[in-house]
């Protein structure tokens, strides 16, 4: 039997997440779970709620200094977290 058209079962898969609208929602997801990976332990202690809306991320913290921190570090961590998602997920971050 002659084999036509051979593909890898990832490129099927990532073709199959886009065509059903998928893609984004898991991209999403990876991200909110690479936090405390990528800010550590410690800080992710302080984080009480992650969540996305339009690219944006919205991270509630429980200390205001903490927050302060974060600010001046924004541009650093939209694109370290971007990078361990391996795609473009977030644009922003908004510290609340």
């Amino acid at each position: 039997m002659k084999r036509n058209k051979t593909e890898q079962v990832g490129d099927v898969i990532r073709r199959l997440l886009r065509q059903e609208g998928l893609e984004a929602p898991l991209n999403e997801y990876r991200l909110i779970e690479a936090w405390k990976e990528v800010v550590g332990e410690i800080i992710a202690r302080y984080t009480r709620q992650l969540y996305i809306k339009n690219q944006t991320l919205y991270v509630h913290f429980t200390s205001s200094v903490l927050r302060q921190e974060l600010l001046m570090r924004r541009k650093e961590l939209v694109h370290d977290l971007n990078k361990k998602v391996g795609s473009q997920v977030i644009v922003n971050i908004v510290f609340c």
